[in-house]
């Protein structure tokens, strides 16, 4: 039987909590049901067995604490909500023995921005990791030594796993489901709680708002040129010269500000362009690509599959509520 601790940190989403103990406690029913000893033992463990969340609101009552639990084989790290130094700093506590576990054989998954309590013990660092992509660009200043994944919805490297945002941490739990269990236990947790199983990528859901939370004037002067004149053709070239900069150094200091190169912060600025016109108005694709400033209707359709993960017939499809699906 695989010992799972749902941590319950000061802050924690309550839904966070609550869906992966109810998805894991479902495992062991269908198997009891099936005539087969249960797979899992499932409890809650916070620093202190009673645990205010939603700013007070509520109280969590933990099944146990982190002095009860000497071993576990899995350790799942909840959303937090709020503000995330704060928040690190009141779960502090939760950092050595999660880094002990792990030593000792323990697996690690973080679920959405819970990724932020995860990247303070350390363990990621140098590791790919996701989180919610609203909060990426501060998960990057917090955590500049983390692989951030921003378009992934789960991550697994070394006994260590990470989800994307909000409720595609289900993903998660149907993987390690599938891991600890079977792909036939997956399949039906899959259809008891409606989690699309297939779904890899937070692409389709993720808006791109750029990074300007850096203190690079003239790179930030090059980014908002950019996000004014989209529609236009602007080179690496054009821009170097306009902010007199070198064109390796413009690349360089770009890239550090906005972990984008400039060529891929023209793509995404223009294809956000492309998305909002897909979601609101009744033109049609080549109508939209010319609007946004390509010509070429084959590197448009290549460029916005790469970076929502369909095409822009399907995303018109599926967010535009005034076109008929084609």
């Amino acid at each position: 039987m695989k010992h799972i601790s749902i941590l319950v940190p000061r802050g924690a989403v309550l839904g966070s909590i609550e869906g992966p103990r109810q998805v894991f406690t479902e495992v062991n029913k269908m198997l009891q049901n099936n005539g087969d000893s249960p797979m899992f033992k499932v409890q809650l463990v916070g620093l202190t067995r009673e645990v205010p969340a939603c700013g007070g609101m509520y109280t969590v009552f933990a099944d146990a604490t982190t002095k009860d639990i000497p071993k576990t084989d899995l350790i799942i790290i909840p959303a937090l909500d709020g503000d995330m130094p704060k928040l690190i700093e009141q779960n502090r506590e939760f950092l050595p023995w999660i880094v002990q576990q792990y030593k000792g054989g323990a697996e690690v998954g973080s679920l959405c921005v819970g990724a932020f309590l995860l990247a303070a013990t350390g363990l990621v660092n140098g590791r790919r990791c996701a989180t919610h992509w609203m909060a990426a660009n501060d998960f990057r200043r917090m955590y500049p030594q983390v692989d951030l994944v921003e378009d992934k919805i789960l991550t697994d490297e070394y006994g260590i796993y990470s989800s994307g945002g909000a409720f595609s941490y289900l993903n998660l739990i149907l993987y390690l489901i599938e891991k600890y269990c079977d792909r036939q236990v997956a399949v039906f947790c899959s259809k008891a709680f409606q989690i699309d199983i297939q779904r890899d990528s937070q692409s389709p859901f993720m808006v791109f708002r750029g990074q300007k939370d850096h203190e690079d004037e003239p790179i930030r002067k090059a980014q908002e040129f950019i996000e004014k004149n989209f529609t236009e053709k602007i080179t690496v070239d054009q821009l170097a010269y306009m902010f007199t900069l070198g064109r390796r150094n413009l690349e360089r200091r770009f890239k550090k500000a906005t972990s984008n190169t400039v060529v891929e912060y023209i793509q995404r600025v223009k294809i956000e362009a492309a998305k909002k016109s897909l979601e609101s108005s009744r033109e049609n694709v080549n109508e939209v690509m010319y609007n946004v400033g390509y010509t070429d209707p084959k590197a448009f359709r290549i460029t916005f599959k790469k970076i929502t993960g369909m095409s822009p017939v399907q995303y018109r499809n599926r967010y535009n509520k005034e076109i008929e699906v084609e």
